[in-house]
């Protein structure tokens, strides 16, 4: 599958039902992935989510149309997939600076979202190694610090070091973000298998994981892999991944970067 040609199709699909309610399920089901794997993908490739997509062409749209039709701001506020004018006027503010009441006096200030086109030519060429292995229920105790995308390189490895001079060395490491989309890092954790000192409890079931082996446990490398696993390999493969913490498990001087996929 080129995933690129797949995307595009999806492109027409949207431009379709702009108009109409978008289920991103059934798009997902068109590329062959589960809801959170293709907005993963997508949000990746295209370095927007997929619900802002949507919502940046719908209201591009709805400015070209409040200038050149005469149509009620309620009309197409529902066109738009919006419940009011209330809730349609504020978002068509954020996005075009402008009230919908004023577009026909200013419409050189109206913004326009352009449809994303992918190059489908366009191929990584790269061989993964890894592994499908199976892990039975796992109780873990851990700690976190609330970081983000940008903090999280620094912020991780000084927590780790934190912790492993207090507690001496966590077995796992665990990423938490704020959407399905795996976009935007809320915090990371620091994992261990025994409770103290008020560690809150986590319980990982049982369930088939991609590991990706990293001889290294230096923060840099470890992102290096996780960049990986989202920019390339989950695009170009047929896994789904389940709505599970993401992992990182330190052994014997190497990591093994853990993604839950379906079986």
């Amino acid at each position: 599958m080129n995933i690129y040609v797949e995307l595009n199709k999806i492109m027409e699909y949207i431009e379709e039902h702009l108009e109409e309610k978008i289920d991103v399920a059934t798009i997902a089901k068109m590329i062959g992935m589960n809801e959170y794997t293709f907005q993963r993908v997508f949000a990746v490739i295209a370095n927007i989510t997929f619900s802002e997509y949507v919502r940046n062409r719908r209201l591009s749209n709805a400015g070209q149309e409040m200038f050149l039709n005469t149509e009620r701001i309620v009309d197409v506020a529902i066109k738009y997939g919006y419940n009011n004018a209330t809730a349609f006027s504020r978002a068509f503010e954020r996005f075009h600076g402008i009230k919908p009441s004023e577009v026909r006096k200013n419409p050189e200030r109206l913004k326009m979202y352009t449809k994303l086109h992918f190059n489908e030519q366009y191929e990584h060429n790269k061989k993964f190694d890894y592994k499908i292995i199976e892990i039975e229920e796992i109780t873990l105790y851990g700690t976190y610090v609330l970081t983000d995308n940008t903090k999280i390189r620094e912020d991780a490895p000084k927590f780790y070091g934190q912790n492993s001079r207090q507690y001496g060395d966590a077995p796992y490491g665990m990423t938490e973000y704020h959407d399905k989309e795996r976009t935007r890092v809320k915090a990371y954790w620091v994992m261990y298998k025994e409770n103290k000192e008020g560690r809150i409890k986590k319980v990982i079931p049982k369930s088939k994981w991609i590991q990706m082996r990293t001889n290294s446990q230096e923060a840099e490398d470890i992102q290096k892999t996780s960049d990986s696993f989202y920019e390339e390999f989950l695009a170009s493969s047929k896994y789904n991944y389940k709505d599970l913490p993401e992992l990182e498990y330190y052994h014997e001087k190497v990591t093994d970067f853990l993604i839950a996929i379906e079986d």
